[in-house]
């Protein structure tokens, strides 16, 4: 078996990213600040919000049924809303922060009202990333985070759910999320995938079903693009299609590169975490800015 360490890994954000942008895919995953030798990280109030709604969503996986409720999920949010506070979560200002928390607390709201399928068994899978060889030929490795497993006893099988914090934006029919979902919990744990879902928390009471993916063409498309990524990271070329004057996707990276970021702290996997001036931070961030978990 090769080395896991010396292996490409590819997950659905760093596939999407490079999807829409090898150069932001670089400067997400590879690019490391050089004062500090760390990789960076921009934070905007959109993905602090989605931090720790789903920060506290995960945290109920593994209290036993009875236990998940006791505590308001409101509450939760209040204990760990200090990690993103102020310019460690982008906010620009009290009102904007209080507006996302606010958000926040709607979301978790509604999900106490609608507990679904979060009132019933769950599978917590052992790996704290799972992962697994989507192809030791060419050492190639697939890994991520799934929101939720919910455990169906009549047919000892798993429910796939994923969580989202957006308002409007609903993810494309041709998303490969699902499927590379589909694929690690197929290659994570025994269970058969009967359902999978996605859970709109701003808008919806509980997950709609997604028709479940064709496993074996899931496995060749993102084996096919993970391969471009590991030939694109072989030979260091990670240009935008764009050209010289970026897109949305890496030019607000750039600035970090440029210089144009405030350095606000480190975040959990210690990337450094950059704000960026809030004029621009407000062109990136609108209100109705959203953040897919």
């Amino acid at each position: 078996m090769p080395d896991k360490y010396k292996a490409t890994w590819v997950s659905y954000s760093r596939i999407r990213d490079f999807q829409t942008c090898p150069r932001a895919f670089y400067l997400n995953y590879l690019y490391k600040n050089p004062e500090t030798g760390h990789k960076i990280q921009l934070m905007t109030p959109a993905l602090a919000l989605g931090q720790v709604v789903h920060q506290v969503l995960e945290s109920l996986s593994i209290l036993p049924v009875k236990e998940r409720f006791k505590v308001s999920l409101v509450k939760r949010l209040n204990q760990a809303w200090p990690q993103i506070s102020g310019e460690k979560g982008g906010f620009s200002s009290p009102e904007e922060e209080q507006a996302y928390k606010q958000r926040g607390e709607a979301m978790l709201r509604k999900v106490m009202d609608n507990p679904g399928p979060l009132k019933n068994l769950a599978v917590k899978i052992k790996q704290d990333l799972p992962w697994f060889w989507l192809s030791e030929k060419d050492e190639i490795i697939l890994s991520g985070k799934i929101d939720w497993l919910e455990y169906l006893p009549d047919e000892d099988a798993v429910h796939i759910i994923d969580f989202k914090t957006s308002r409007s934006q609903k993810e494309a029919d041709d998303s490969l999320q699902l499927p590379i979902y589909y694929l690690l919990v197929k290659n994570t744990q025994h269970r058969q995938v009967k359902k999978i879902s996605y859970w709109y928390l701003d808008i919806d009471d509980g997950p709609v079903e997604k028709t479940l993916p064709d496993i074996d063409q899931a496995e060749q498309e993102v084996l096919e693009i993970a391969k471009k990524i590991k030939t694109a990271t072989k030979l260091g070329v990670f240009k935008c299609p764009h050209g010289e004057a970026g897109c949305p996707a890496c030019r607000p990276l750039e600035k970090i590169v440029r210089g144009e970021a405030k350095l606000v702290g480190q975040g959990q996997y210690g990337k450094d975490i950059f704000i960026l001036p809030n004029s621009f931070q407000q062109e990136l961030n609108p209100v109705d800015n959203s953040v897919i978990l």
